[in-house]
């Protein structure tokens, strides 16, 4: 029973929630699935708040920022703490620490997901019952795959029109390739979602409909109506876990009685093995469903101490394995950082071993440095509560510490092992902004700064040829929210221009480069030579450079500045000035003075000599190509597919659900500035549609000459 579990002996003696009954998890979905109402659901159930917020009045509690209260959508992930004691189960009668955070679902804040899924044991992928799996809940899903992330889902919205549990458990199967089985099933549908089946105790939860906040159901036995379908889907669902339990197989096949608990662990077991996906109806709106959500969270997903060890990796290439013990030596990851304007920076981490106190020094093996820890707290939003020690498993907040950026390894000072740090997808859109006066040109510096510390996905960068300064995102709303927060946050007014788009340039064929720097000019001179061969690799492969001297026609201490040119080379194509990418070079010859040859001489050589090379390759440009699914009411259907034809898109798929069309299609980004009004005109708002970067495609040719000239006309201006 789960009274007579044993606390392991990692854990230290002070701490209030032993490992084995700490959570940290996610709430991760497309936009508009309900994550935000959820969780809001789940801190008021757990007793975190005392009154429900809601995202359309604008009083959610992890949507704390004002653009986030003003646009109803998560902008930044928001990290809080609860408590939750399940009445049955494995952990009947044990209040578990659920460290939870809620998480964007626009695919313009794509990083917040990322690096949220990076530090976390679990996560609630959270569906509408309507529209099943969205492009957004694929992105979500690859993001917890690449993670390795177990998870439960949550089918949301069982009170709309059109709500369909076993077709989105279906969507689950099909489109994400999960092996998904029902936990519960719903009790009605639309307006008449009254309650939930659950097939492990196979008894019925009926929500009192005079109870407005969801608290009380009464637990009776299933509905003559509903008690073939669950004995089916009860069956359905044994017969799966058979794959992942020995215990629970034997009894299967056998034909003995199978208990309660042993289908719960199996079920537990086979979450863990990141290929089932337990599933559970409800409605965070209408307050149904959320409880028996939250009792899954602590029987179903891990804690700290269920996962694999996680990896270090040191300077000479070394595995180094942490596991999560609070007597072991202290590391952790920073995995977020957030500017507050009354304590300065944050830092977010997850400690992985060990303890953080307040007051520590801690070592940056990036940068070879040690800081202090002025501050340690647990975040509640945009609340904080001080603490004075952090354990193994733990999710806090640090003050005090400077040279962090996102991804860093902090650790105690004898442990030189770095964690993977979250990887984060390369700006797709670009514009230039100015300050409307002299007097905001330094704060717009600041703000910029302190902005592109936090989200690792805005580039701030000058023009050299124009001194513009270049802000690039992941979309239009994403820059709009900074501009935005530069107004409020950095009291900045600035003005911005019209978004540019991040083509790329790459070649088509193999060419041989030769690039010469030769100067005299009395005294000791310049002189670097080098000959490379140019060639496409595969899409996506993105820039390499090799080595291929022999007998030392070029010194070793030349190579690494040949290459560095070559790379810098790379930084200004030949078409249209822009970045090359999916090449290698190769330096397969060259010459040297003895006298005049230098480091920066190699460096203008390198760069000669890939130009030279790059304007024989076939050169091509390449745009960024976005998978944009649209939902429309039937009527609408013909009018947008011709509005994304005119748009130049390519239609992939269309699927009708009852009255909704689903059209899937790849356009570039250049046309799809101001959709988002036109599909509204369109459709007189009843449309909505999403967007995320897919691949780089070739420029037609009659559109080429026309962006050439505007590269150029904006050199020229400046």
């Amino acid at each position: 029973m789960a009274n007579d579990r044993k606390i392991s002996t990692a854990n230290s003696s002070n701490r209030k929630s032993p490992l084995e009954y700490t959570r940290n998890i996610g709430i991760a979905a497309h936009i508009d699935a309900g994550k935000t109402t959820t969780t809001e659901r789940i801190l008021y159930y757990a007793g975190v708040v005392h009154k429900m917020g809601e995202v359309h009045e604008g009083t959610a509690v992890t949507d704390w920022m004002e653009q986030e209260r003003e646009r109803g959508i998560t902008i930044t992930s928001a990290a809080i703490s609860c408590g939750w004691k399940t009445k049955v189960g494995l952990f009947a009668g044990i209040n578990h620490q659920i460290n939870l955070i809620d998480t964007p679902g626009h695919v313009d804040f794509t990083a917040e997901v990322e690096r949220s899924l990076r530090v976390l044991d679990g996560a609630v992928g959270v569906f509408c019952a309507v529209a099943g799996v969205q492009p957004q809940s694929e992105t979500v899903w690859r993001q917890m795959d690449k993670y390795s992330v177990p998870r439960i889902a949550f089918i949301n919205k069982m009170d709309r029109t059109g709500a369909d549990f076993l077709g989105a458990i279906g969507s689950i199967r099909t489109k994400l390739g999960k092996n998904a089985h029902p936990l519960y099933l719903n009790i009605g549908a639309e307006e008449k979602f009254e309650g939930l089946i659950g097939l492990i105790t196979m008894k019925a939860y009926i929500y009192d409909i005079k109870d407005p906040l969801g608290e009380k159901f009464d637990t009776v036995a299933i509905p003559v109506d509903y008690q073939k379908q669950a004995e089916k889907y009860r069956e359905s669902l044994i017969e799966a876990l058979a794959d992942y339990d020995d215990e629970l197989a034997e009894k299967y096949l056998g034909g003995g009685e199978i208990s309660q608990d042993t289908i719960r662990a199996a079920v537990r077991k086979a979450t863990l093995s990141m290929d089932f996906v337990g599933v559970i109806p409800g409605s965070a709106f209408k307050k149904k469903g959320v409880q028996m959500l939250l009792d899954a969270v602590v029987d179903f997903l891990p804690s700290p101490i269920d996962l694999p060890p996680t990896k270090a990796f040191g300077d000479d290439g070394s595995t180094i394995e942490i596991r999560p013990n609070d007597s072991e030596k202290m590391t952790a990851l920073g995995f977020k950082l957030m500017s507050d304007p009354y304590v300065g920076k944050l830092v977010f981490c997850r400690v992985y071993s060990g303890q953080l106190k307040k007051g520590d020094t801690v070592y940056n093996p990036r940068t070879r440095k040690t800081e202090r820890v002025s501050r340690l707290m647990i975040m509640k939003a945009n609340d904080r509560e001080d603490i004075d020690v952090a354990y193994s498993g733990d999710i806090c907040a640090i003050i005090g510490v400077r040279g962090i950026a996102t991804g860093d390894t902090l650790c105690d000072r004898n442990f030189d092992g770095i964690l993977e740090p979250p990887t984060f997808p390369e700006p797709v859109i670009s514009m230039s902004i100015e300050p409307k006066s002299k007097a905001d040109q330094e704060k717009l510096s600041f703000g910029l700064q302190s902005l592109a510390e936090e989200d690792p996905t805005f580039r701030v960068t000058t023009n050299p040829d124009t001194g513009q300064t270049l802000i690039a995102g992941m979309g239009e709303l994403h820059l709009d929210i900074i501009r935005d927060r530069l107004f409020r946050e950095f009291s900045v007014d600035a003005s911005a221009g019209r978004p540019q788009i991040a083509y790329r340039e790459t070649i088509t064929s193999e060419a041989m480069g030769e690039g010469k720097f030769i100067r005299q000019s009395g005294g000791r001179g310049q002189y670097g030579h080098a000959v490379i061969k140019l060639e496409p690799v595969k899409r996506g492969e993105g820039a390499s450079v090799e080595n291929e001297i022999v007998g030392g026609v070029i010194p070793k201490e030349y190579i690494k500045p040949t290459q560095e040119g070559i790379l810098e080379g790379a930084n200004n194509g030949v078409v249209a000035g822009y970045p090359v990418v999916d090449f290698c070079a190769r330096i397969v010859d060259g010459s040297f003075h003895e006298v005049d040859s230098s480091e920066i001489a190699f460096r203008m050589a390198g760069i000669f000599a890939f130009k030279d090379a790059m304007k024989k390759a076939k050169p091509i440009l390449l745009e960024p190509i976005m998978k944009v699914e649209v939902s429309t009411p039937e009527e609408y259907q013909g009018d947008v597919i011709g509005d994304l034809n005119r748009r130049r898109g390519q239609i992939q798929s269309m699927e009708n659900k009852g009255s909704v069309a689903n059209i899937m299609a790849f356009v570039p980004l250049e046309m799809m500035f101001g959709y988002a009004t036109d599909v509204r005109s369109l459709t007189k708002g009843r449309a909505s549609y999403s967007m995320e970067p897919s691949h780089f495609e070739q420029v037609p040719a009659n559109l080429l000459q026309q962006i050439v000239e505007t590269s150029s006309r904006a050199v020229a201006r400046a």
